[in-house]
């Protein structure tokens, strides 16, 4: 599972990977969660930010995603 954080690092883009690594460890999922902080990439994805992008599909942008959202998506992909 591919799992990219975007964002500047910014207090917010901070928060969404603190919650994605939280909902992965409730899971009992292994997975490299990915920050990518250079604008280039970030907008190949998305115009806004902070950003969760799983397996290369942008699932949340523009907002902090709660730790039960994250893990809604990433049940998605161990089905």
């Amino acid at each position: 599972m591919d799992i990219k954080i975007l964002g500047m690092g910014c207090a917010k883009c901070k928060a969404l990977e603190e919650n994605t690594k939280a909902a992965l460890q409730e899971l009992g999922i292994e997975a490299e969660v990915e920050k990518v902080q250079d604008l280039n990439k970030i907008i190949e994805y998305v115009m806004i930010t902070p950003a969760l992008v799983i397996n290369e599909e942008v699932k949340v942008a523009g907002r902090v995603a709660t730790k039960d959202e994250i893990k809604k998506y990433i049940e998605e992909y161990t089905k």
